[in-house]
């Protein structure tokens, strides 16, 4: 190359072509997923541009473009404890002494924390680049997230949890390192804690958000109490409930699937939908149900009379909301979080309906490109 030359090094190809390139096929568009055939132009990790264009670009993947999937409730520190006997739910998950947090004691943070990377590398090979964990275990099991999730291209929010669940002065601790603290169900504590611990978190800024509503209704209306900034299941909520959290526009995380597996019963959500409720959706304890989101939209599309596109919203958008992200849509000024799917795998070729088979049909092994995840 000639001194003072303007051609770039090899490196600063690569460099420039992670910097800016293009994305092309049937782009689920805006936050409605409207298919349209053309190109996304991403720049800095950043959608710049979604063109509307029938010609071929030179593109870095070519295919189905979508949003990445934003799981909004995971308790990943399952995940050193898979598929155990369901029994009752009390005993296998309630603070202090179920069964997981007995193992969850008694496990080191070495091995907790490649048993949650494992599950964090899951995520980003299934197409997810957004969680929101329950991390029990104190600051402990924070720094054992925290641990597990560096060096990976996924983004963890992080919500503590005392341990014991009532020391209600490890919570400054614990804020130092999460975005939060996220806690079950009201009825697992003595009278004034949950309080205590609400007041805290709220005072640090931090994101406070509570299980209800899973086993029965009788601990909806003292979550409400509380305002809590996210509410977690709900299964249980009767008409009136659902009023009240809509009311207070308070977003709920529905996991349907591990409710279910736990024999808990299914989340009314198309009333939660019909009340205007932010819903989203999240896989829950790892020791039940992967992380798989594609399979959890299958499970949505397969079990509730409610249309793909918001199935498709509840897995990416909604979730990115609930989360405080800008991802979840692609759409000029969302972060490139965006994956591409092989319109031409022997799973999706021929699909008539776009939209309709990426929400009933579409698998991880159908990924050609993630932003992000191991895949890019």
């Amino acid at each position: 190359m000639r001194a003072g030359s303007t051609t770039a090094t090899t490196s600063e190809t690569v460099s420039m072509r992670e910097r800016e390139y293009l994305l092309s096929g049937s782009i689920l568009s805006g936050d409605d997923f409207d298919v349209v055939e053309g190109y996304v132009c991403v720049r800095d990790g950043v959608i710049t541009e979604v063109c509307e264009e029938s010609g071929s670009v030179d593109a870095r993947a070519h295919g189905i473009v979508m949003p990445c999937f934003v799981n909004a409730h995971t308790h990943i520190g399952d995940s050193v404890l898979k598929d155990p006997q369901v029994t009752d739910l009390v005993s296998l998950v309630q603070p202090p002494d179920g069964l997981k947090h007995r193992v969850l004691r008694d496990t080191s943070t070495h091995d907790l924390t490649n048993a949650m990377r494992a599950s964090v590398c899951d995520m980003a090979a299934t197409g997810t680049c957004a969680f929101a964990d329950f991390r029990e275990g104190g600051v402990r099991g924070v720094q054992a997230l925290l641990y597990a999730i560096d060096g990976v291209s996924v983004n963890a929010t992080v919500l503590g949890r005392p341990e014991p669940p009532d020391n209600v002065d490890e919570i400054d601790s614990i804020l130092e390192l999460a975005d939060g603290i996220g806690i079950s169900s009201t009825s697992d504590y003595e009278p004034g804690v949950c309080e205590a611990i609400a007041e805290r978190t709220r005072g640090r800024g931090g994101i406070f958000a509570i299980h209800a509503g899973e086993l029965d209704s009788t601990d909806i209306g003292d979550a409400l109490d509380l305002n809590p900034d996210l509410l977690i299941h709900l299964t249980h909520a009767s008409a009136d409930n659902l009023r009240a959290v809509a009311m207070r526009e308070i977003p709920v995380v529905v996991c349907t699937q591990s409710n279910l597996l736990t024999r808990v019963g299914v989340p009314p959500l198309t009333d939660m939908l019909a009340a205007g409720l932010t819903v989203a959706a999240g896989t829950d304890n790892v020791m039940f149900n992967s992380v798989d989101i594609f399979a959890e939209m299958r499970f949505l599309s397969s079990l509730f009379a409610i249309d793909e596109r918001q199935v498709l919203r509840m897995c990416t958008r909604a979730g990115a909301v609930v989360l405080g992200l800008n991802c979840g849509a692609i759409t000029a000024g969302m972060d490139a979080k965006v994956m591409v799917l092989d319109k031409d795998s022997y799973n999706l070729v021929g699909a008539k309906n776009i939209l309709r088979s990426v929400v009933r049909r579409a698998r991880a092994g159908d990924i050609l490109f993630c932003s992000g995840g191991v895949r890019a």
